[in-house]
């Protein structure tokens, strides 16, 4: 009995292919070849596209992470607008899931989680501030080297349980939760300067 190739194997991919393929002249091993250089051009997308959001694109927002975190004082940084969450607030929740990915990536357990995720210590001056935001910065940093660092098997598999998804799932969740909270604080930063200047 022949055995049966997965659904994603390449070569199974290219005879899918194979009638496209004859028009270009595509042979099976340029094939691979261009296969393997989507894999490769994978994890660099979407390692730009965390760098793009977190720490110096403008393509999308025309803003990123670490411009607005920088470009704000603790005083701004914690200051209430109506029951919204403050722009520390909002940056502590963002390095708290880059920190517990981290911790995956670096052979370690999943242990963060969600009701966790806003339990932020207080910060009362211009230090403790500058200490989270380069504790984002660093974690941000880490984060995308590890996605750069990912081949295509790793992304396909399990983040930790087959329930969390693939290791591509959670990238991607990763880049769409930045960018929620992003606008957030982009917005919260423009209220605030808007009032200071009343």
């Amino acid at each position: 009995m022949s055995k049966v190739q997965p659904v994603n194997s390449p070569r199974r991919i290219f005879k899918i292919f194979n009638p496209y393929a004859r028009k270009i002249q595509l042979n099976y091993p340029n094939f691979i070849a261009l296969f393997l250089l989507s894999i490769k051009t994978m994890n660099t997308d979407l390692a730009n596209r965390l760098q793009e959001v977190l720490l110096n694109g403008r393509w999308i927002a025309n803003t990123n992470f670490k411009e607005q975190i920088t470009s704000v004082t603790w005083q701004q940084a914690t200051q209430k607008v109506g029951n919204l969450n403050t722009i520390a607030l909002l940056t502590f929740h963002i390095n708290y899931y880059l920190k517990g990915l981290n911790q995956v990536f670096n052979g370690g357990i999943l242990d963060i989680k969600d009701k966790y995720s806003f339990d932020m210590p207080e910060i009362s001056s211009e230090n403790h501030w500058n200490q989270l935001v380069q504790e984002f910065l660093s974690n941000a940093e880490k984060f995308i080297q590890h996605v750069q660092a990912l081949d295509e098997t790793t992304l396909n598999q399990a983040f930790v349980k087959e329930e969390y998804g693939s290791y591509h799932r959670n990238i991607e969740a990763q880049i769409e939760h930045s960018y929620y909270h992003l606008g957030q604080i982009s917005l919260l930063k423009k209220l605030i300067i808007q009032d200071q200047n009343q």
